[in-house]
């Protein structure tokens, strides 16, 4: 190639550039991170802009309903993405076939259990049973944690029920690998002192692991039904959705 056919060759590159497309990312990124919201000044200085530059892009996502305002006239996200996500068809598949058998379950252990899946390297809980009984431990729809450090985690890493070794060495711990080659993990929870994490693997038709069941297990007085019969029901729930999918 030429150097001038490279020239013109990298300025088509680019002419693909959508700066306000890279502008409207940025600020939706931004205030995925910030529970507060922000002020319109404050948008532009975290996106290195300035404010007549992001001016037509908030009206834009607000006029959308990606934003919005708040009594103090700061920005932040509607539920508009979580939304947009949840109309994804194999997303919502997952989480209709799974909700019977998460409701019977919670049900069956007095406690909650939730659904998740590997979100670019994070846990990210996208479906939940409460609990019916007056105490009990859940988490928000929509949560995200730490791959590498949960029991959750460690089950997301695997590539399949039957290659335990496939999980990143750094969510292991000694006695874990019996277990997941089992297709399950039960130990303490790391963030929460006094829950025990019961995690199952979802698996697909070809023995994938695709999501995770996890019931964040509290061993008090309030508890009705002992952990072992707990791990029990769960891996039994965790087959049921795993065959609902086609699953092993």
């Amino acid at each position: 190639m030429t150097e001038h056919a490279a020239d013109r060759s990298a300025g088509r590159a680019t002419d693909y550039s959508a700066p306000a497309l890279d502008k409207a990312l940025d600020i939706l990124e931004l205030l995925a991170g910030e529970a507060g919201g922000l002020t319109q000044t404050e948008i532009a200085e975290a996106v290195g802009r300035n404010v007549s530059q992001i001016y037509r892009v908030l009206a834009t996502l607000e006029r959308r309903g990606y934003l919005t305002r708040d009594g103090s006239g700061r920005y932040v996200l509607s539920m508009a993405l979580f939304d947009l996500a949840h109309r994804h068809p194999p997303l919502r598949g997952l989480v209709q076939l799974a909700a019977g058998p998460m409701r019977a379950l919670a049900d069956e252990i007095r406690q909650s259990c939730n659904l998740s899946v590997d979100d670019a390297g994070a846990v990210r809980v996208i479906a939940q049973a409460e609990s019916p009984a007056d105490f009990g431990y859940q988490v928000r729809v929509g949560a995200r944690f730490p791959l590498e450090s949960t029991a959750t985690g460690a089950v997301l890493s695997m590539r399949s029920t039957d290659a335990a070794a496939a999980a990143e060495p750094a969510v292991l711990l000694s006695g874990d690998a019996e277990q997941l080659a089992a297709g399950y993990l039960t130990r303490p929870d790391r963030l929460q002192a006094g829950i025990t994490d019961v995690v199952v693997a979802i698996t697909d038709r070809r023995g994938d692991t695709v999501a995770a069941l996890t019931v964040p297990y509290i061993g008090t007085s309030y508890s009705a039904v002992e952990l072992d019969d707990v791990v029990a029901a769960a891996r039994a729930t965790g087959a049921e959705i795993s065959a609902r999918l086609g699953g092993r």
